[in-house]
């Protein structure tokens, strides 16, 4: 069981757990650094702050996940030490926000022409007052029993590949940059694994004023986890990980600190976080 946990979600995006649950669960396991980082959205971080003031113990980073798009393929930036209360930020997730909601329905519409018919208004009590997202519609097939696992819900119906998948509006990786760095944020590159050139776009972000790269993840191997750290030393970047809980399928995902991240890298993500904001690059 790691002690460090950057990558976290919460019911406020498509997390299991509400933001106080997720604070009290690290504690209980003996987390003493853990980053929430829902998708799109801050509206988490400050309930999970006022929880954990009783756990003097537990340092909480304010973090988010911005989806966003390159041709082919999703890109994500985690954002962390963000000023969460700034406008820009706040009105640039609900944009994104909205556009999820929307995509939700369209793809439910795609589900049903598919002979899947789930309801838009159980999607949303399933979401509660998080934003909407994939995991929620893969929720609500399962209950119906069109599906055995939320994996098999995505991989055969809401993949980025899957019949049933409908875009959204995103921002590009360079604009979720510049956005986290206006918020005084640090911006880092998601499960860099997931993307087919992960150097190329380094190159690309570090010039945007990237900060780091997230080599310690779910299921990673050692080789893997080798690779990535030294790409982030090809390029001074700090590396960040996570276990990307949601807290959905205990079957199939990493638990809560189950990935075992470095202290030193939440140290040195700490360190860079005293140093003054990062600037965006000119254009």
């Amino acid at each position: 069981m790691s002690k460090v946990d950057l990558h976290i979600h919460s019911s406020a995006s498509d997390g299991l757990l509400s933001p106080t649950e997720i604070v009290r669960k690290s504690a209980a396991l003996g987390l003493t650094i853990i980053a929430l980082a829902d998708h799109d959205t801050v509206d988490g971080i400050a309930p999970a702050l006022a929880a954990a003031e009783a756990f003097p113990q537990l340092k909480v980073i304010p973090a988010v996940e911005i989806s966003t798009d390159i041709p082919a393929d999703e890109v994500h930036l985690l954002g962390y030490f963000l000023d969460y209360t700034g406008y820009e930020l706040r009105a640039a997730l609900e944009r994104m926000r909205n556009s999820r909601r929307q995509r939700a329905q369209g793809m439910i519409a795609k589900l049903g022409d598919l002979g899947i018919h789930i309801e838009w208004q159980r999607v949303q009590e399933i979401a509660g007052d998080g934003s909407v997202g994939r995991p929620h519609l893969a929720q609500a097939m399962l209950e119906k029993g069109y599906t055995a696992s939320i994996k098999e819900a995505f991989t055969k119906y809401i993949s980025r590949d899957g019949p049933a998948y409908v875009e959204r509006d995103k921002m590009t990786p360079p604009e979720a940059v510049a956005l986290i760095l206006r918020s005084n944020g640090l911006p880092v590159l998601a499960h860099p694994l997931f993307i087919s050139d992960p150097e190329k776009l380094v190159v690309e972000l570090k010039a945007a004023g990237l900060v780091g790269i997230e080599a310690y993840y779910d299921n990673y191997t050692a080789d893997e986890i080798d690779r990535l750290v030294c790409l982030a030393n090809k390029y001074n970047l700090t590396t960040s990980g996570g276990s990307d809980y949601h807290g959905l399928d205990a079957s199939t995902e990493t638990m809560l600190g189950g990935t075992d991240v470095p202290m030193q890298a939440a140290e040195q993500l700490i360190a860079l976080a005293e140093q003054p904001a990062p600037k965006p690059a000119n254009r």
